[in-house]
């Protein structure tokens, strides 16, 4: 299933250290421009959605709202995740081809 390719995609990256997790540490990859992709939470709240969408707009990093936060901490080992960034553009790539697919996520560029 492509959802679960995109979610593996994840614990890959994660595996090979291309991924950071929490509201701070996101925002600075992402003002850095080390992010290359960042993914949110469905369920995150919606002044977390909206602060990250601005953030990612202004910077032109891609942005995934999608899969829910449960999946999300499940996919890079950890508890509950709300915010990741991928620091990698080759993860980023293969993640969004699979991301690109599915319905239920939204995707901005």
């Amino acid at each position: 299933m492509t959802n679960n390719k995109a979610l593996s995609g994840l614990g890959l990256a994660m595996r090979a250290g291309k991924v950071v997790s929490g509201d701070e540490i996101v925002l600075k990859a992402v003002r850095s421009s080390e992010a290359q992709l960042v993914i949110i939470a469905k369920d995150a709240s919606a002044n977390t959605q909206k602060k990250f969408r601005d953030k990612c707009g202004s910077y032109k990093i891609p942005l995934v709202i999608g899969f829910n936060r449960e999946e999300l901490g499940a996919s890079v080992g950890k508890p509950e995740r709300v915010v990741l960034a991928v620091t990698d553009q080759g993860f980023a790539k293969l993640i969004l081809k699979h991301v690109g697919i599915m319905s239920e996520v939204e995707y901005i560029e």
